[in-house]
C-alpha cells in the first residue's frame, strides 16, 4: 500500500514550522476532545478514534515518529517533519516545513482511512495545504 499524504506550512498557515512534541502535543489534543465526545455519547470513543501508541526511535527523535496499534484492522502509520526549498509566485526562494504522513506495505485500509482523518485534522488545526493520498489538494488557510 505505501503512500504518502503531505501537510505543507504556506505563509498563509498559522504557523510557519513546528516541530514532533507539538505535532504529538495535537495528538494528545484529538485524543481530549475524541474522549469528550464519548463521555457526551456514553461510549468509550478515544479507544476508538485513535487506536495507536505513538512510539519514537532513538535516531528518529525529532524528525520522525510512528503510530503503532494493537487493535484489530490498524497496525502502523509513520509521521515525519521536513524542510523543503520552494519558490513563491515572485520566484523568491523560502523554506517550506511540511508533515508527512506515509503508510508503509504493513498498513492496512484502516490505517489509511485513519490517516486522512489525522490528516485533515492536522491541516485544519494549522490552516495548511493538505497532498491527500490520492494527489488530491485541500486548502484550510485563507487564499487570496
Amino acid at each position: 500500500m505505501s503512500a504518502s499524504a503531505y501537510i505543507k506550512l504556506v505563509p498563509g498557515s498559522s504557523k510557519e514550522t513546528i516541530t514532533t512534541e507539538e505535532v504529538k502535543e495535537l495528538f494528545n489534543y484529538y485524543k481530549t476532545i475524541t474522549e469528550k465526545t464519548g463521555d457526551q455519547l456514553d461510549w468509550d470513543y478515544s479507544k476508538n478514534a485513535f487506536p495507536y501508541e505513538i512510539k519514537e526511535t532513538e535516531e528518529g527523535r525529532g524528525k520522525w515518529m510512528y503510530l503503532q496499534s494493537k487493535a484489530d484492522r490498524y497496525n502502523v502509520i509513520l509521521l515525519g517533519v521536513d524542510q523543503e526549498k520552494v519558490f513563491d509566485n515572485d520566484e523568491h526562494e523560502r523554506i517550506q516545513t511540511y508533515i508527512q504522513l506515509t503508510l508503509p506495505q504493513a498498513s492496512t485500509y484502516g490505517d489509511k482511512g485513519k490517516a486522512n482523518e489525522f490528516s485533515k485534522f492536522l491541516a485544519k488545526k494549522l490552516k495548511g495545504e493538505l497532498h491527500l493520498f490520492n494527489n488530491r489538494i485541500m486548502y484550510f488557510y485563507p487564499r487570496k
